[in-house]
C-alpha cells in the first residue's frame, strides 16, 4: 500500500591538515530509549541553540584515509590467529552466530578481501571533518548537478556505518543516471555517528540522540542549507525522529524505516492480521534476538574487550544482528548468492571499518547512553510536527502497520511497503531504498 498526499593507535586516517581525531560525541539509540527520554539531555533551548558558525568559525576540512600496511598485515595475522569456539549444538541461530559461517567470513576476509579497493571508493568521494561541539564529526557531502536539488541528511545504524548508505549516492544525487527524474534530486550529506568510523570517539557520556541531532542541526547550517530533509534507520531513525520532535528551522520532514517508538514499547492497535503478526514478529524479536541490546545497554566496555581484541569476535558480534540480516550474509559466506547488495566484500568493508577504527565498544556505548535517565526528561516528549514519511520494509524487525506508524506521527504523509528489503534496507536494496525517499519528499518539492 502506498499513502501519499495531494498534489589514536589503531585510527590511522589523516585529513588534509593532519588534524588529530578529538572525541566527544556519543549517539543514543531508540531500541533502548522510552518515549519520554527521546529528547534527554536536551536543554530547552537547544532546538534555538545549533545556529550557523560565525565568521572564522569551525572550518569545513578535506579528508581522505589511508591506513598503514603494517595494520593491514596484523588484521590478517589474528584472523589466522583466531582461537574458535566449539560448534553449537543446534541446527539454526537460536545459540548465536553458527562457527561455519564465522570460519567462512574469516577465510575470505584474511584470504581475498581488499581493503585498499574499498579505502580507494571511500577516497574518490567528497569527504570532510569539522569540528562541531568539541568533536570532528566526519562526513561525505556529495551536492547533486540537478537544479533545485533537494539537501537530505541520511543517518546510519548500528551495526552498520556510513558504508550501508554509499550505494544510495549515485540514484539519490543523479536520479536521471538511476531511472529518475531530475527532479528527484538531492544533495546528500552522510556523516558517520560520533563513535563510529572516522569521527570522534566519546570521552564523556552524555552524548545521546538529541545532541548528534542538535550536531546534524549545525552541521547542515555550516554547509549552508536553509531549508533540509532527514532520513533514518536503526540509530538513524532514533536521531531521525529526534530532529522532527525538535522542529528545527530548516527541517521540511523525515523519513523513517524504523518504527523506533514501537521499540520503545508504544504499541498501535493489533486486532488485524497485519498488526497481529507485526506485534508478533516485535515479540519474538525481543524475546530471542535482542541480547546484544542487553549488553551493550548495560555493560558495553565487557564485550569491547572481545570486540578490540578478537577480529572473529568483532565479526560474530556485528552478524548476530536480526535473523533476517544474518541468514543472508552467513549464507552470503557459505555460498549463497549475495542478497542484493549484501556481498561479501561489501560486508567485510563494514566490518573492517570498525576493526581498523577500533571503534567497537564506541559504538556499542550508544545503547549504554540510551538506558540513562536525563534531568528534566519526564513527561511525554514534543510531537513530531513535520511531515513524515515511512517505508515498512518486509525483512525487518517487525513491519510496522501504518496504523501504527499513524499513531506514532499523526502527520503521516506517506506510507509504503516496498517489496524487498530488510533491516539494512538502504544497503541491500540501494535502488529500491532511493525510490522510497525519492516517493516519501517528493510533495515537499
Amino acid at each position: 500500500m502506498c499513502r501519499f498526499p495531494e498534489g589514536e593507535d589503531t585510527v590511522s586516517s589523516t585529513s588534509a591538515q593532519n588534524t588529530t581525531r578529538r572525541a566527544v560525541l556519543q549517539g543514543g539509540l531508540a531500541v533502548a530509549a522510552t518515549a519520554t527520554g527521546v529528547l534527554a539531555g536536551t536543554p530547552a533551548n537547544a532546538a534555538g541553540s545549533t545556529t550557523g558558525s560565525p565568521a572564522g568559525g569551525p572550518a569545513i576540512r578535506p579528508f581522505r584515509v589511508s591506513i598503514p600496511g603494517t595494520q593491514l598485515t596484523a588484521l590478517r595475522h589474528r584472523i589466522g590467529s583466531t582461537r574458535w569456539p566449539s560448534r553449537e549444538l543446534v541446527a539454526d541461530r537460536s545459540q548465536g552466530v553458527q562457527l561455519a559461517a564465522n570460519q567462512a567470513l574469516a577465510k575470505y576476509w584474511a584470504n581475498r578481501y581488499d581493503w585498499r579497493r574499498f579505502e580507494a571508493k571511500l577516497n574518490a568521494l567528497p569527504q570532510f571533518q569539522t569540528e562541531i561541539d568539541g568533536v570532528d564529526i566526519h562526513f561525505v557531502h556529495v551536492r547533486s548537478k540537478h537544479k533545485n536539488a533537494l539537501p537530505l541528511i541520511m543517518t546510519h545504524g548500528w551495526p552498520g556505518s556510513i558504508v550501508e548508505l554509499l550505494e544510495t549516492i549515485g540514484p539519490l544525487t543523479d536520479p536521471t543516471a538511476h531511472g529518475g527524474k531530475a527532479s528527484d534530486a538531492f544533495h546528500l550529506v552522510l556523516p558517520s555517528v560520533p563513535g563510529f568510523g572516522f569521527s570522534g570517539r566519546p570521552t564523556q557520556t552524555g552524548w545521546g540522540a538529541a545532541r548528534v541531532a542538535n550536531a546534524w542541526i549545525e552541521l547542515m547550517n555550516r554547509l549552508g542549507y536553509p531549508r533540509w530533509v532527514a532520513q533514518g534507520g536503526d540509530v538513524g531513525a532514533a536521531v531521525t525522529d529526534t530532529l522532527g520532535r525538535l522542529t528545527p528551522t530548516g527541517l521540511a520532514g523525515i523519513h523513517l524505516n524504523l518504527l523506533v517508538t514501537a521499540l520503545a514499547g508504544l504499541i498501535g492497535p493489533t486486532g488485524t492480521d497485519e498488526e497481529k503478526a507485526a506485534l508478533a514478529g516485535l515479540t519474538t524479536f525481543k524475546n530471542t534476538g535482542s541480547g546484544y541490546i542487553a549488553e551493550q545497554g548495560t555493560r558495553p566496555e565487557t564485550i569491547g574487550y572481545a570486540l578490540s581484541d578478537s577480529p572473529a569476535a568483532l565479526a560474530a558480534w556485528m552478524l548476530d544482528h536480526d535473523t533476517d540480516s544474518y541468514t543472508k550474509i552467513s549464507g552470503t559466506f557459505l555460498g549463497a548468492p549475495p542478497a542484493g547488495n549484501l556481498t561479501r566484500d561489501h560486508v567485510l568493508d563494514n566490518i573492517s571499518l570498525y576493526w581498523l577504527t577500533g571503534t567497537g565498544v564506541s559504538a556499542a556505548r550508544i545503547y549504554w547512553e540510551s538506558n540513562q535517565p536525563r534531568p528534566g526528561t519526564g513527561g511525554a516528549p514534543p510531537a513530531v510536527k513535520v511531515p513524515v514519511g515511512f517505508s515498512a520494509f518486509p525483512g525487518e524487525l517487525f513491519v510496522a502497520p501504518e496504523s501504527w506508524v499513524e499513531q506514532a506521527y499523526p502527520s503521516l504523509n506517506y506510507y509504503n511497503k516496498p517489496a524487498r528489503g530488510g533491516h539494512f534496507a538502504a544497503w541491500e536494496e540501494p535502488d529500491l531504498f532511493a525510490n522510497e525517499v525519492r516517493a516519501a519528499f517528493r510533495y515537499l518539492r
